[in-house]
């Protein structure tokens, strides 16, 4: 793919903002159109006559289909863990596999030599391969609302806009995404909380039994987060296990992304495919266990994961900037002996 000069650039630049209007959420441009969306983030859901799942099922609503969350429901009926619903056209939906979403545009940016780090900001935003040799794109990951990614440059893309290019940490491949749907994290949002605070002052609990993360700084409890750690089940010969693993470990390893699961470029919905997890602190890197953000469910309370510590985006982002190691805009991976994790 041919490199754009300035006049190029500029170009590209004032046609992604022009095309704002052609994105399939919304016919409107640089803002928040719409403030209570949810995404489904599963297979299928059902619908129910009440916000109880004993109540009778209406219909079923389908992966990454959009719902107008008109309300939110602590209902008596439970799951105790998490018994928050949604009311949705038609009835009720729990909160389990409903991502709340919102649509926001964004003007081009350059890209710095050294990268960027930027954040998905509409519902999903199809990406796309080009084939240099055959001139051909086609369709690969769907990259979700929350989930960060590290673009290396601005080229034009399939629809003539100005679309960022991708790479991935886990396979090296590069694709490419609409730029307005890419927000840069900025300097500002990465800086340290609590940086005076000594390394053996802080720790972080995580209580299996409770699903729940509880920072520490001097002995006083500063935060608590509801979480979901790992499945608990049998395992089979060679294979690792899913539980999240008990006792007292550090983080030693973060990154603001990371590509999880398979590494296959593909736009199977179904495949066990995680690009662009957002902020992940690693605390047990044989079995690569770390606390990470989630966009694939916001059923915290119960085991969900395969190991690591879900968590809700904006804790886990809140965790990677108190923990140590240190982080900063500057670097991709930061690596030290970190914060105390004790599990049990």
């Amino acid at each position: 793919m041919a490199k754009m000069n300035r006049r190029d650039f500029l170009k590209i630049g004032l046609l992604g903002l022009a095309g704002a209007a052609f994105v399939p959420f919304s016919n409107q441009g640089d803002e928040y159109l719409e403030k209570n969306l949810g995404r489904i983030t599963t297979t299928s859901v059902s619908v129910y006559a009440r916000p109880a799942d004993t109540s009778r099922i209406l219909f079923q609503r389908f992966r990454d289909e959009l719902v107008h969350l008109y309300d939110e429901v602590i209902s008596e009926d439970g799951p105790g863990y998490n018994p928050l619903w949604y009311r949705v056209w038609g009835g009720y939906i729990h909160s389990a596999h409903v991502q709340p979403v919102k649509v926001c545009f964004h003007p081009v940016l350059s890209i710095p030599e050294k990268g960027q780090l930027v954040e998905v900001t509409v519902p999903y935003s199809q990406s796309m391969f080009f084939n240099e040799r055959q001139k051909t794109w086609r369709n690969v990951y769907r990259l979700y609302y929350g989930s960060n990614h590290w673009v290396i440059g601005v080229e034009e893309g399939p629809d003539g806009e100005a679309w960022y290019r991708i790479q991935d940490d886990l396979t090296k491949d590069e694709y490419h995404a609409p730029a307005k749907h890419l927000r840069p994290v900025m300097a500002n949002e990465l800086q340290p909380i609590s940086a005076d605070v000594p390394l053996e002052d802080k720790r972080l609990e995580v209580s299996i039994a409770q699903q729940q993360v509880t920072a520490y700084e001097k002995g006083q409890i500063i935060r608590q987060m509801k979480v979901s750690t790992g499945l608990i089940k049998s395992t089979p010969p060679g294979e690792i296990p899913t539980a999240t693993p008990r006792g007292e470990f550090r983080i030693t390893s973060k990154m603001p992304s990371k590509h999880m699961g398979g590494g296959t470029l593909t736009d199977d919905l179904e495949a066990y495919v995680l690009p662009g997890v957002p902020w992940v602190s690693f605390f047990e890197l044989e079995t690569g266990v770390a606390f990470h953000g989630t966009y694939w469910h916001q059923n915290y309370g119960i085991t969900m994961s395969s190991g690591c510590v879900n968590m809700r985006n904006e804790d886990a982002k809140w965790l990677y900037l108190w923990s140590l190691p240190e982080v900063n805009d500057e670097n991709w991976h930061h690596k030290g002996f970190g914060t105390k994790v004790v599990v049990y």
